[in-house]
């Protein structure tokens, strides 16, 4: 059975992916080679996975024993390149839930 803990951790993982497709694959693509379906293909999952990511880590953050500070770095890592990848690492990978 998931428990949001994995369920968390499969969303940052895909979010992370996906972002990284839609700005070094998709984007380059529509702009330089004048071709948007990459962006459009990409653009709708990826919108859904950063909203399913920050939901629930919202609703993690009370279980993860998140201070204020972590808090944001978790939220603040879903629109860096790489940063839900560095979140799964350190705050979520090893880390025992309330």
């Amino acid at each position: 059975m998931f428990s949001f803990k994995s369920i968390f951790r499969i969303v940052a993982l895909l979010e992370g992916v996906s972002y990284i497709l839609l700005l070094f694959i998709a984007t380059p693509i529509k702009y330089l080679g004048n071709d948007p379906q990459y962006v459009k293909l990409l653009g709708m999952p990826h919108g859904l996975l950063f909203i399913a990511y920050i939901a629930l880590a919202i609703i993690l953050k009370n279980d993860y024993l998140w201070n204020t500070k972590q808090f944001i770095v978790v939220l603040i890592a879903s629109i860096i390149p790489f940063g839900t990848f560095y979140i799964d690492k350190v705050y979520l990978k090893n880390t025992v839930v309330k």
